[in-house]
């Protein structure tokens, strides 16, 4: 099936990642704190480390204000651990200077062999209150400086808003991967957010939704992409219940939410730093809509009773959640982020259940960033200068 709108993968193959729970989000009653689910680096690295094992294409590793890991520094540890999968780590703009960002990136994606992908975060930093345009200008001229880094051969130069800067040579930033750089993916529903994205990244990401909004906001984005002469591919970020039936899966959800005090769920979901974004508080109205808290048929929304961000889980047997993710390729999703309660266990069932039926592929590697061969790159064997 062509997708409805203009993607820049057409191709029905699709990435899958899965989440490490980096930020103190690993749960068996949501709401509930568990010391053997903390955010410790043993406990992450089980997640990533098993979901390289079972053959997901991609990890988010995310980045917040909370008791856990820091998630570029997390990533450079696991890489050399990891036989296949990219990483996906969530990066605030504006945290460290652009060079020694890309310095950073540089690093990183050469430890990983290329398995490497950048998710944009452009909320406020900690302690810090701005308005959206501010952020999203911050982030755009970051962008801009990295990926004019990663493209430019002896001097570079910047002259921005926010940066003002002058390189002899980038030789320090130039990443392992080719043909642009690591490949940026990026969500957010406001305007400027969506100009951000439409301008220079490579992934827009949405959060649940029904599936009308959804092929709504795709279908925008596509054509404020097309403005730019420039095409992006979609992602969907979603919490999954996966059951050998309909009613275990339902019992799962219901069971994940037994324990859950209102105000401490509140307490949680207000520890995120994106807790009051527009994505999430579309979340809630679309909630406080359903008398179930199911959105549509198979989206489950109680995870955002005590959650910020993604609120919403894909719930069924296997066959039923194949066919929802099968609706959203339809759609033109071509990245799925997923993940579940606990995080080790759900990552198991949905490998076990669901994902060997998809047909699979890394986005990276579909667009030519990550090359077959060692590139020459400063850090591998171009002359020493």
């Amino acid at each position: 099936m062509i997708p409805p709108i203009s993607i820049r993968s057409p191709e029905r193959k699709v990435e899958v990642a899965w989440f490490s729970a980096l930020c103190g989000d690993d749960y068996e009653f949501l709401g509930v704190p568990d010391g053997r689910l903390r955010s410790s680096y043993e406990h992450c690295g089980d997640i990533v480390r098993m979901s390289d094992r079972l053959g997901y294409q991609n990890i988010l590793l995310p980045s917040g204000w909370i008791v856990g890991q820091d998630a570029l520094a997390f990533s450079a540890a696991m890489a050399p651990q990891l036989s296949q999968m990219n990483q996906l780590v969530a990066l605030r703009m504006g945290e460290v200077w652009p060079p020694m960002l890309g310095r950073a990136l540089a690093t990183v994606d050469h430890i990983a062999k290329g398995r490497l992908c950048i998710n944009i975060i452009s909320s406020d930093m900690p302690g810090t209150k701005e308005s959206n345009e501010v952020r999203y200008a911050r982030s755009s001229e970051i962008i801009q400086i990295l990926q004019g880094m990663w493209a430019a051969e002896g001097p570079y130069e910047f002259k921005g808003e926010f940066y003002q800067i002058s390189l002899t040579n980038t030789d320090a930033a130039r990443p392992y991967q080719q043909n642009g750089g690591p490949l940026m993916y990026f969500g957010g529903i406001s305007p400027a957010a969506q100009d951000l994205c439409a301008k220079h990244c490579d992934v827009f990401l949405m959060w649940p939704e029904t599936e009308d909004r959804i092929a709504e906001t795709m279908k925008g984005m596509s054509e404020k992409a097309a403005a730019y002469g420039r095409k992006i591919d979609f992602g969907f970020r979603s919490h999954v219940i996966v059951r050998e039936t309909e009613a275990e899966a339902r019992a799962a959800a219901d069971r994940l939410i037994s324990k859950l005090d209102a105000t401490k769920g509140q307490e949680i979901k207000d520890r995120s730093m994106d807790s009051k974004s527009l994505g999430v508080m579309r979340q809630d109205e679309l909630r406080a809509q359903s008398s179930d808290l199911y959105l549509e048929p198979h989206l489950w929304s109680g995870v955002g009773l005590a959650r910020s961000g993604c609120g919403s889980a894909i719930v069924g047997d296997p066959d039923q959640v194949y066919e929802k993710l099968q609706r959203y390729i339809d759609l033109g999703i071509r990245a799925f982020i997923l993940s579940g309660y606990p995080h080790l266990d759900e990552c198991e069932l949905f490998a076990k259940h669901v994902l060997p039926r998809l047909d699979t592929v890394k986005l990276n590697e579909a667009q030519g960033r990550l090359p077959k061969e060692t590139p020459e790159t400063p850090l591998t064997f171009a002359p020493r200068k």
